[in-house]
This record gives structure tokens, C-alpha cells and sequence, in this order.
């Protein structure tokens, strides 16, 4: 490699990083906004409940009034999950297509690399560059097996977070419904 190819290398790996820097920060951002939404809602709600609370008159309405409360509170937890769960798998996510394409990418040169050993390399190393680019080769698909696994795992546990959304949320509504009929 000439001096001007390693300076180039450098310096996409340097601007590669700060991208991937760039990233983190916006998804801790939303995380942070996330989270400053989140307090606030909840200093209003405690702030309207107590208040709910001092003009309960009996024992009943106390009951009433805690099972009126339980509901919104699920599905706001539920909701506060999905953002966050949504923020996290996004960013992990746009981080992830940055590293393979960082992969993809030092692989090609790896394999350029190969190529020109092969080409100036003397005669009979022939079987010694074959077996390099069979190693290659063979790295390159583990690779692309183990990215195909985790995105299967992905999807399987987006899908399962969903499910348990939705019984959390259910389950919520019908110990409300439960809770108001006595």
C-alpha cells in the first residue's frame, strides 16, 4: 500500500467513527427527550391523582378511584416500553448497517490484497493463494450466516415484546373492568 492509501484508509476509519459516535449520541438524545416527556407526564398525573385522592368521601370511591388509575398506568408503562424498546432497536440497528458495510468493505480490500500477493507471488504458490481464498470465502459465509441468525432473533423477540404488550395491556383492562364491578 502507498502512503496515500494508508492516509485514505485512516481517514475513512476516522470519519467512520465519528459517524458511528453520531449515532449513539442521537439515540441517547431520544432516550433523553424520551425520558424528560415521560417525568413530566408523570408530575402532572401525580399531581392530578393526589388530588383525586383528597376529595375521595368513602371507601368505595377509594376502590373505584384506584381501579380508574391502574388501567392508564399499564398501557403508559406499555408505551414507555415500546418507545424505548423502538429508540434502542433503531439506533442498534443504523449502527449494525454501518459495521457490515465497514465488513463488506475490509473484506473487499482484504481480497484485493490476496489478489495482488497472488499476482506477484512465484510460481507454485498457486495452491497456498487458493487456500487463502477458500478461508476468505468460508469466513464470508459464517458471517453471513450468523447476521441472518441474529436478524431471525431480532424478529423474534420484536415479536414476542409485542405479545407481551398486548397481554399486559389486556390484562390490565380486565382487572380494571374487574376491579370497577365490585
Amino acid at each position: 500500500m502507498t502512503a496515500e492509501q494508508i492516509v485514505a484508509s485512516h481517514k475513512a476509519n476516522v470519519e467512520t467513527l465519528f459517524g458511528l459516535t453520531q449515532k449513539a449520541f442521537e439515540g441517547v438524545e431520544k432516550l433523553v427527550e424520551l425520558n424528560i416527556t415521560a417525568t413530566k407526564a408523570a408530575l402532572a398525573e401525580a399531581a392530578s391523582n393526589t388530588q383525586a385522592l383528597m376529595s375521595v368521601k368513602d371507601a368505595q370511591e377509594l376502590l373505584a378511584l384506584q381501579a380508574s388509575l391502574f388501567q392508564p398506568l399499564a398501557e403508559k408503562a406499555t408505551a414507555y416500553s415500546r418507545h424505548l424498546y423502538d429508540i434502542t432497536s433503531g439506533t442498534g440497528a443504523e449502527i449494525g448497517k454501518v459495521v457490515e458495510a465497514q465488513t463488506t468493505e475490509a473484506q473487499k480490500k482484504f481480497l484485493g490484497v490476496v489478489d495482488n500477493m497472488a499476482k506477484n507471488a512465484p510460481a507454485g504458490s498457486e495452491t497456498a493463494v487458493a487456500v487463502i481464498k477458500s478461508a476468505v470465502a468460508a469466513g464470508n459465509n459464517a458471517l453471513e450466516s450468523v447476521q441472518k441468525a441474529v436478524k431471525q432473533a431480532t424478529e423474534v423477540a420484536e415479536a414476542n415484546f409485542n405479545a407481551i404488550t398486548t397481554t399486559a395491556v389486556s390484562a390490565a383492562k380486565a382487572g380494571t373492568a374487574t376491579a370497577k364491578k365490585r
